[in-house]
């Protein structure tokens, strides 16, 4: 929707485009960039793609994606946000918190499917989560 509304701005020729920028570009990459950790997390937890070099790939799609929107879609001048350090940091964090817990889920899914073990154990598992997601929360 933001999208919409600053290209019409622009093409209209108002200073509104200018204030939407400025205002919640900030928000839209961290969000674009909660859902690309969403669902890469799951199709690598459900893949099961495990190890570093998954965790290096969806940073490098991520900020990839982050990078195409605001440089190539919006043609924004970094600049006025300090440059592409805080423009790519948008969001980084909680989204690594996202990758990972959602890559976990579908890997503990199955184990528990396959071999039904230990409620405690699953239990403990559903805390963690829990507990995970309210910090990533709270730290947003």
């Amino acid at each position: 929707m933001h999208h919409v509304v600053a290209l019409i701005a622009e093409r209209q020729g108002s200073t509104c485009t200018n204030w939407l920028l400025s205002d919640q570009l900030g928000d839209v990459l961290h969000w674009i960039r909660q859902i690309v950790a969403l669902v890469c997390g799951l199709l690598w937890g459900a893949i099961p793609l495990v190890g570093g070099i998954w965790l290096v790939t969806f940073l490098v799609i991520s900020s990839g994606i982050i990078y195409g929107y605001y440089a190539i879609i919006l043609k924004v001048d970094e600049e006025e946000f300090g440059g592409h350090g805080p423009l790519l940091q948008e969001g980084l964090f909680a989204s690594v918190t996202l990758f990972l817990v959602h890559q976990l889920i579908p890997l503990f899914a199955s184990a528990y499917f396959i071999k039904i073990t230990d409620f405690l154990q699953l239990l403990r598992f559903f805390f963690q989560l829990a507990w995970t997601l309210v910090y990533s929360l709270a730290h947003f």
